[in-house]
């Protein structure tokens, strides 16, 4: 029998206000994701920390209890970081970052269901060639409709189109955003050439990650993803890996209330003072 190589990872997810019904949903699928990961590989202590932004003191870890044995037969070590309030999603996941030590870090939304295979997957596409230091993985929602989390480097007007103008001015721009949503990448190849993706599932090489000193504070929400995959893009390559595949229940534009449309323009001119500002093309 070939001998298993060794491989370190953590996991965290922020949640806010999330239901017990979706955390739970995650954290078993992440146990079994990690069952599978463990097949493969000797892995250590897999510490999951759940970081929750809540105001309230409603979220606590027994509503995985049930699942408890199954944790520890795993080594999967749920860790929960609350009464911090909402500090933002980016520096949420921050807290954990001085304290791992892994190979590997998952970044997670609570929204989220993992495939059996995903984590082995995509720690099998990072282990080798190294050139590679984020994994984004193929998407779709509970209804089978596929998501596009990989994307180009936006303009202005793209974004103003996706984020606040009606169903039938989209559609005249169709072409237009599906090539900022990279609907023309081939979903069963596995592709190095990807500019920015989604911050609901990064899997992460740590030393990257710490490299870059983790997500921009300065974004309380909207564009933190982004910024972080040009940042760590320049350590090395952000990779589509389609045979890691989740479940995302989120994803889908929402109308914005006021004070998430200040948000959203806050963190977009952000964004292009940042990185550069493309009004129309891009």
């Amino acid at each position: 029998m070939q001998e298993k190589s060794n491989i370190s990872l953590s996991i965290s997810v922020v949640c806010y206000h999330s239901t017990s019904e979706e955390l739970y949903q995650l954290f078993e699928s992440v146990l079994s994701s990690v069952e599978c990961l463990r097949e493969k590989f000797d892995c250590e202590t897999i510490p999951f920390y759940l970081i929750d932004n809540s105001e309230t003191d409603e979220l606590n870890l027994d509503m995985f209890s049930s699942l408890g044995d199954e944790a520890t037969r795993l080594n999967l070590e749920p860790r929960l970081l609350k009464g911090h309030g909402n500090i933002g999603y980016g520096r949420a996941h921050n807290l954990p970052l001085s304290k791992i030590e892994s190979e590997y870090h998952l970044i997670l939304n609570p929204d989220i269901v993992l495939d059996t295979n995903c984590i082995a997957s995509g720690v099998t596409f990072l282990k080798e060639p190294p050139d590679a230091v984020l994994a984004t993985p193929q998407a779709s929602d509970h209804n089978g409709d596929k998501q596009y989390l990989c994307k180009r480097y936006p303009s202005v007007l793209t974004f103003l189109l996706r984020g606040f103008f009606p169903k039938f001015i989209k559609n005249l721009f169709s072409t237009r955003l599906s090539n900022y949503e990279m609907q023309d990448l081939d979903e069963q190849q596995a592709n190095k050439d990807i500019p920015i993706a989604s911050g609901c599932f990064m899997l992460c090489r740590t030393e990257s990650l710490k490299n870059i000193e983790g997500f921009d504070e300065n974004y309380f929400l909207y564009f933190e993803d982004f910024d972080l995959s040009m940042r760590i893009g320049r350590q090395g390559k952000i990779a589509y890996v389609p045979c890691m595949k989740i479940i995302h229940s989120g994803g889908h534009a929402a109308k914005k209330g006021l004070g998430h449309i200040k948000m959203f323009v806050r963190s977009g001119i952000r964004f292009f003072n940042t990185h550069g500002w493309r009004w129309i093309k891009q």
